[in-house]
């Protein structure tokens, strides 16, 4: 008996350790501020900060400083509204195929993708704003008497305005239990604006979770049905968007396909930022013991299915559009495969294409490292895809010549100004995680815990079976 007890009391001592250091592991970006973190938030706040004030010149001089002319009216800002809000698809919908498939391994990534779904969205929302010709006039979008239902950008903003409000909740759900217990790691006695913040926060989020057998099964129920429902919010999102190119009657816009082509190029791309995402996190925070490498590789089959299925559709589409040879279609392929737009094109065919499918093949480079590069090299390149599906129609001549197909083209040059901006929006994205997490915990704590009671309880029962 002494031994049997011995035993207990050193599997309790076991698993409250384990869940102690879970527990301080998902705290340590909320009560430690390491050597890096200021000097970095400096740094990317400063680019943030350069964005604003070239939008400023911009709101001051015209569109016709970010390069934008009459045979170039849509360019950089479209293709950053839809990349950016894509992204943004990846995080949400990947936790919620996750957690509806119930898959064990997600609980360790669900808090950092979710995080990164929440403030991709705004950031990419915020592009509408600088494709307007008169921004002061954007608040003609929330009142309705001046809303115009027949203009795209008005849907784009219903849609993507629903696909927040539910990424909100869909974040702030499995927060719940993890505020109340994140609420007894604060210092009472701690000073300061944060300190008080974070209490605040922890009280007001936290404060009737109790954690009984109703509660769980309540949250549970809720989580279960926002995953459910974000799914189909996220593809309406990236149908909408697609439809103010594809009502379009120009060669290139006017695509039946890309409804669907949309939807998988944001989970292409979401996938690649969430993993990107999640291994910044994992190193600066040293969550190795929580967050493997075998969690890249699965993270990475996803990458291939994705990817797979939008090379195929990128393949059908150029097919459809250049096999019957006419004029305006065949010229728009013209330009894309061969002409003055090959080169963005080829970079995304051998960077966000083939290069992560040869990885994820490759024994040798399908590991932690070799996922991380294909995710970087998919986001990037999904980016320049953007460019090529935005530019190229936009440029097309609309008076058809004999030389139409190669020399009446119009032009889009970058200039500071929109570089400014997209590089703004790129590092507003590292700045509000890393202020994000300066307030919540980065591991979802109690999902977690749950988890291993799980997979401990069942792992007895089978011992004891035997």
């Amino acid at each position: 008996m002494l031994d049997e007890r011995m035993a207990m009391s050193s599997g309790d001592a076991t698993g409250s350790e384990a869940q102690t250091g879970l527990r301080a592991a998902a705290m340590r970006p909320v009560l430690e501020t390491p050597r890096w973190w200021w000097p970095t938030v400096i740094a990317l706040g400063t680019i943030v900060v350069l964005g604003i004030a070239a939008w400023a010149i911009q709101a001051a001089d015209g569109l016709g400083v970010a390069g934008y002319n009459n045979q170039a009216f849509w360019a950089v800002y479209e293709a950053d509204l839809v990349a950016f809000i894509g992204v943004s698809y990846g995080g949400a919908v990947v936790s919620a195929i996750l957690r509806l498939t119930n898959a064990p391994w997600r609980a360790p990534l669900t808090r950092i993708a979710e995080a990164t779904a929440l403030v991709t969205l705004p950031v990419g929302m915020a592009f509408i704003i600088p494709h307007l010709g008169s921004p002061w006039r954007s608040w003609e979008l929330v009142w309705p008497p001046y809303w115009n239902l027949s203009s795209p950008i008005l849907w784009d903003f219903f849609a993507v305005s629903t696909y927040f409000l539910a990424t909100a909740v869909f974040f702030y759900l499995p927060l719940i239990p993890d505020a109340a217990i994140a609420r007894g790691w604060i210092d009472p006695d701690r000073a300061g604006a944060r300190a008080r913040v974070t209490r605040w926060l922890y009280r007001t989020i936290g404060k009737n979770w109790s954690g009984n057998a109703r509660q769980r099964k309540l949250l549970h129920s809720m989580i279960g049905l926002v995953a459910i429902m974000i799914i189909p919010l996220a593809v309406s999102v990236h149908s909408v968007l697609s439809f103010a190119f594809a009502s379009s009657s120009r060669a290139g816009y006017s695509e039946t396909i890309f409804p669907v082509y949309f939807v998988v190029a944001a989970l292409y791309s979401g996938v690649g930022l969430v993993v990107v995402s999640v291994a910044l996190c994992r190193r600066l925070w040293h969550l190795e013991a929580f967050i493997t490498p075998r969690h890249f590789v699965r993270l990475g089959f996803l990458l291939v299915a994705f990817g797979s299925a939008y090379l195929y559709l990128t393949f059908t589409e150029y097919l459809i559009d250049g096999y019957p040879g006419t004029t305006d279609r065949a010229a728009w392929v013209r330009q894309i495969l061969i002409g003055r737009y090959w080169i963005p094109f080829w970079i995304y065919v051998v960077a966000g294409a083939v290069a992560p499918l040869v990885i994820m093949a490759m024994r040798r480079t399908r590991t932690m490292r070799g996922v991380v590069v294909a995710s970087g090299l998919v986001v990037f390149a999904l980016w320049v895809k953007r460019l090529v599906i935005v530019i190229p129609p936009a440029t097309e001549p609309l008076v058809r010549s004999p030389n139409s197909a190669v020399g009446a083209w119009g032009t889009y040059h970058f200039t500071w100004i929109p570089i400014s901006i997209t590089l703004a929006a790129t590092a507003a994205i590292p700045l509000l995680l890393l202020v994000l997490f300066r307030f919540v915990p980065i591991l979802s704590i109690h999902e977690m815990e749950e988890i291993a009671g799980a997979e401990e309880s069942s792992s007895q029962g089978i011992g004891g079976a035997r």
